[in-house]
């Protein structure tokens, strides 16, 4: 059986509209190569990352791939750490601009792969398609934030000190019998989004997971009430001298939903009623029981009514993001005709040649 891919978000679908964490995606200073792509719909940019990602895999590297927030199955950027290189995509929402231009960072411009002059046959399509767009976002990000709010209410209600201090003995137990002191310096946390709100649902990475960690600890949070703990653990991790990956929730970008220590193959994973963790885990921990049961019992009624709510709403934001990926979809069918694939194959080819070539020496 093969082993899961590695595969993180780098943008989010949230309250506030797209949420970029592309400034975390691999930093410049250190970096070797990092590929800029341009161009529109159609074009092979996703294709193009696909192929270098599976040429670096056949000679034995591990590759991280990030995916689209508006489309799971596509791509935004690939990362090869071992090479300390990535390959982004980087137009519009995810604009990404070199540091060190010439240096480190190249411009792939995958528009020269266009027909230009054969397009023109298509023009009217094209610019009906782009009509309505942008306004199929702006519904599901007003939807997502009536969904915040509604789980920002019902995490007030059963938040207290006493609800977090119990978190916290909880997080040091663990600290003490999981990560020890290594007697180095500082560890450093990158953020990666482990899910996404998409036209598919609400998703998760999980297989992400099991790829990076073989002990992971089940966090059973139905409202929301980890990111106290995680940020504890994050922080003792780090004291301890052990890098961690921040997974921030797509709801709230500033909570953390799960948390990953590769090196000492520890995970923490956020499950829920909506989105339940798919194995079995090595600990599980119900963050539901240290609520205030009595409060909880006073506002069952309540709570279940919000959830309700919650879930209609997720799931009227969720068929806006599939109206627009069916646009978008619709977009990419009238550019695909007059695209050289070929080019865009060979501009791979050359561009998995280049680094290969150079690991090799």
């Amino acid at each position: 059986m093969a082993k899961p891919k590695v595969c993180f978000y780098l943008g989010a679908n949230s309250p506030s509209g797209f949420y970029s964490l592309y400034d975390q995606l691999i930093d410049p200073a250190e970096a070797e190569h990092i590929f800029i792509l341009k161009g529109g719909p159609g074009c092979g940019k996703s294709s193009l990352m696909r192929a270098v990602g599976a040429a670096a895999e056949e000679r034995g590297l591990a590759v991280e791939y990030i995916q689209c927030s508006g489309d799971p199955d596509s791509l935004d950027a690939v990362v090869i750490p071992d090479l300390k290189t990535a390959l982004v995509d980087g137009t519009a929402p995810h604009v990404v601009e070199p540091k060190y231009p010439g240096v480190v960072e190249s411009y792939v411009n995958l528009g020269d792969c266009y027909d230009q002059a054969a397009l023109q046959s298509v023009r009217g399509e094209i610019m009906a398609c782009m009509k309505g767009y942008k306004g199929c976002y702006q519904r599901a990000y007003r939807c997502l934030t009536a969904v915040a709010e509604i789980g920002e209410d019902m995490r007030a209600s059963l938040l207290t000190p006493a609800v977090e201090a119990k978190m916290v003995k909880r997080a040091r137990g663990i600290l003490s019998r999981e990560v020890k002191k290594s007697g180095r310096e500082p560890g450093r946390s990158v953020q990666r989004f482990l899910g996404g709100i998409t036209w598919k649902g609400v998703l998760c990475n999980f297989g992400t997971v099991e790829a990076l960690c073989s002990r992971v600890y089940e966090l059973s949070d139905t409202y929301g009430l980890g990111h106290h703990m995680l940020s504890y653990l994050a922080a003792g991790a780090m004291a301890a001298g052990y890098d961690v990956i921040a997974c921030p929730s797509p709801l709230y970008p500033d909570r953390l939903e799960h948390l990953l220590i590769p090196e000492l193959s520890l995970a923490f994973v956020t499950s829920s009623p909506a989105l339940p963790y798919p194995r079995r885990p090595y600990r599980r921990i119900r963050l539901d029981a240290m609520a205030d049961q009595e409060v909880l019992r006073r506002g069952k009624p309540r709570l279940r009514f919000s959830r309700k709510v919650q879930a209609a709403l997720l799931e009227e934001a969720v068929s806006s993001l599939a109206e627009a990926k069916a646009m978008h979809d619709g977009l990419e069918e009238l550019y695909n005709p007059y695209v050289d694939f070929e080019r865009v194959y060979a501009t791979a080819g050359a561009i998995a040649a280049q680094l290969l070539g150079e690991q090799g020496e």
